[in-house]
């Protein structure tokens, strides 16, 4: 068991990351972020061995430190054993059509951070993917495949919580078009009298 001055290091660190990725990813209320985490890595362990509860619960804290600022919807990757489907909000599940699927994350199946996620977090629910705005990955989960296109990788100040490597990205839409295209409305020029060089 980890003393209580390295848990709450853990909660500082967590929240730290969470914080940065939020203002580059300009993460707003109602979006989605996925956590993907292995408590195991944290400690030094390898994935799926030696999860903890209490360690899930720092990680939690760190995250809702930032949620009650923001107000982003928090979205926690189960482990393989649950086809890593996520622990989020039925507000959340509701708002972008998602459909419930009927397990109970346990540590054993779906990993402690998911499972505290879902026993601590208000009328929680369980869902097979999402498309999140952006993620946090804490362990190397991969958490890649509940990331909306295009994901863009962001570097924390903390490299790792614990013994485990951190990784984190934001979305951003596609751009679409060739040389002519214009991304933002700032460049738009349409202001302009000048309209030379039109399409159609």
């Amino acid at each position: 068991m980890r003393n209580q001055e390295e848990l709450t290091t853990i909660a500082a660190d967590v929240e730290t990351i969470v914080r940065e990725l939020a203002a580059a990813g300009g993460l707003k209320a109602g979006q989605l972020l996925v956590i993907g985490t292995s408590t195991s890595e944290v400690l030094g362990h390898r994935i799926g061995t030696s999860g903890t509860i209490e360690t899930a619960e720092q990680i939690y804290a760190g995250v809702e430190a930032v949620r009650k600022d923001i107000g982003f919807f928090p979205v926690y990757q189960c482990c393989e054993h649950l086809n890593r489907a996520l622990v989020l909000p039925r507000e959340a599940a509701d708002k972008y059509g998602l459909d419930e699927v009927a397990a109970v994350p346990v540590p054993k199946a779906g990993g402690s951070m998911a499972a505290y996620a879902y026993r601590h977090m208000p009328d929680a629910c369980l869902v097979e993917t999402v498309q999140a705005h952006a993620g946090v990955d804490i362990g190397d989960t991969f958490i890649g495949m509940h990331l909306r296109r295009v994901a863009v990788p962001v570097r924390p100040s903390v490299r790792s919580i614990g013994a485990a490597h951190v990784t984190m990205a934001f979305s951003r839409p596609k751009l679409i078009g060739g040389t002519r295209a214009v991304y933002t409305l700032e460049d738009s020029g349409l202001a302009s009298e000048q309209t030379s060089g039109t399409c159609e």
